[in-house]
C-alpha cells in the first residue's frame, strides 16, 4: 500500500538546503562561494589600484550636463556615508542568515564591480564642474591605493548607487525593497549635490546593478527563499 506524504514533509526535506549546513552541504554552492571570494579578493582587489590609478591619470572628456550645473555643490559626504554603508550592514546581515541568496548577491557585486571598471576603461571623463571631492574609508583602502591625490575620475556608473540598487534587488520583501529603493535614490541625489557624478552616472547606475544581478542569476539559480 503507497502512503503519500504531506506537502509539509516534503517541504521540509528541502529546507536545509537554505540553511548553512544545508547549503555548505551542496558541493555546487561551496564552489560558487569559494570562487566568486577568490575572484574578489585575489584578482580584483589586486587589479583596482592599478587600474584606478591609470585612469585618474588619463585625459579625460568633460560631459555637458545642463541639470547638474543647475545644482549648487555642498559637501554632504556624510549623509552619503551614513546612507550607504547602513544599508550595506542591514542588508548584509539580512543575506547572511540566506546563505542560496548571499551567493547571488556576491557574484553580483562581481560583476558589478567588472561592469563599472569596463564602462570608466571605455569612457575616459573628466569631473564634473564645482566638484568636492570625498575619501570613500572603505574603497579608498580596498579598491585603491591611497594617495595625496583623491580618486576623482571613476565616473560612468555612479558606484555608490549602483551598489544600493544591487542590495534592493538582493533582499526580499516588499517593505525592505522599498527602503533601499528610496535609500538608492537618496544616495543618487547627493551625490550629484556634492558634484562627484554627472546626471548621466546615477541614471545609468540602476541599469548596470540590475545586469550584474541578472547575470549572477545565471552562474547561481534564482533563490527560493
Amino acid at each position: 500500500m503507497r502512503v503519500s506524504l504531506p506537502a509539509a514533509v516534503s517541504t521540509s526535506a528541502e529546507a536545509p538546503a537554505y540553511t548553512w549546513p544545508g547549503a555548505w552541504a551542496q558541493p555546487g554552492y561551496r564552489g560558487r562561494l569559494l570562487l566568486a571570494l577568490l575572484l574578489i579578493f585575489g584578482a580584483l582587489v589586486p587589479a583596482c589600484a592599478p587600474f584606478y590609478q591609470f585612469i585618474q591619470h588619463r585625459a579625460g572628456h568633460p560631459l555637458p550636463d545642463p541639470l547638474l550645473a543647475r545644482v549648487p555643490a555642498h559637501d554632504v559626504a556624510s549623509p552619503i556615508f551614513l546612507l550607504m554603508y547602513g544599508s550595506c550592514i542591514a542588508a548584509v546581515g539580512w543575506l547572511l542568515a540566506r546563505p542560496q541568496l548571499l551567493v547571488r548577491g556576491v557574484w553580483a557585486y562581481l560583476f558589478l564591480q567588472l561592469l563599472r571598471m569596463a564602462t570608466i576603461w571605455v569612457l575616459p571623463l573628466e569631473p564634473p564642474a564645482g566638484i568636492l571631492p570625498f575619501p570613500d574609508p572603505f574603497t579608498e583602502h580596498l579598491f585603491h591605493v591611497s594617495t595625496a591625490i583623491p580618486i576623482t575620475k571613476d565616473l560612468f556608473f555612479s558606484g555608490h548607487t549602483a551598489t544600493v540598487v544591487l542590495l534592493a534587488l538582493a533582499v526580499r520583501g516588499r517593505w525592505g525593497r522599498l527602503v533601499l529603493g528610496l535609500v538608492a535614490a537618496a544616495v543618487g541625489v547627493l551625490v550629484l549635490v556634492q558634484h562627484v557624478h554627472y546626471i548621466y552616472d546615477v541614471l545609468g547606475a540602476p541599469l548596470f546593478a540590475w545586469l550584474a544581478y541578472w547575470l549572477a542569476g545565471r552562474v547561481w539559480p534564482p533563490a527560493r527563499d
